[in-house]
């Protein structure tokens, strides 16, 4: 699989090469990056995962949580590779540091898994009302809290870097395309 990866990825670079000396050919792969981009924006708004930390405790629940974070983490792993491999096409380091923080996306995403994992073993860990909660359980409730708020800043911050980065760099490129 690595080799796969590898090696797509060199020959993305060689197009991207060739692409850059070509001004049309620019545009017309920002224009479909850009469309496949938009229709996995919708696809991952139509998941509608929220990082709201609720104090459920059903199994079933966190089971589920898990699932529908995957699923959602999965198609936003996806989304923000397909956002670098758009802003590769124009600017090689500031796609590099998304690409940083794609892979810290990741792994603020299996942490958050990881803390809902504990969870679903002892479901009962996130009721605050217990009165008997020990020190580890309130650790659980805290670092699920901490963990979600971070994935959800951490998601917000990299919308907000590429909203700018399209602002300054790919919207007038795009939108001159005939």
């Amino acid at each position: 699989m690595e080799k796969i990866t590898d090696l797509n990825s060199l020959l993305l670079e060689e197009k991207l090469e060739i692409v850059s000396q070509d001004p049309n050919e620019l545009k017309n792969e920002a224009r479909k990056y850009s469309e496949k981009l938009a229709k996995l924006g919708m696809e991952l708004g139509e998941i509608q995962f929220s990082y709201r930390v609720e104090e459920k405790t059903s199994k079933e629940y966190w089971e589920k949580r898990i699932q529908d974070f995957k699923k959602y983490n999965e198609k936003g792993m996806e989304y923000y590779n397909q956002v670098y491999t758009l802003m590769n096409l124009v600017n090689k380091e500031e796609s590099q540091i998304f690409l940083l923080r794609t892979s810290k996306f990741r792994q603020l995403g299996l942490s958050l898994i990881e803390i809902m994992e504990k969870i679903k073993e002892t479901p009962s860990v996130i009721n605050s009302k217990d009165k008997q909660q020990s020190q580890w359980s309130k650790e659980i409730r805290n670092q699920i809290k901490e963990q979600s708020n971070k994935c959800l800043h951490h998601e917000m911050d990299m919308n907000t870097f590429f909203r700018e980065f399209y602002e300054k760099n790919l919207k007038k490129l795009i939108e001159n395309q005939n």
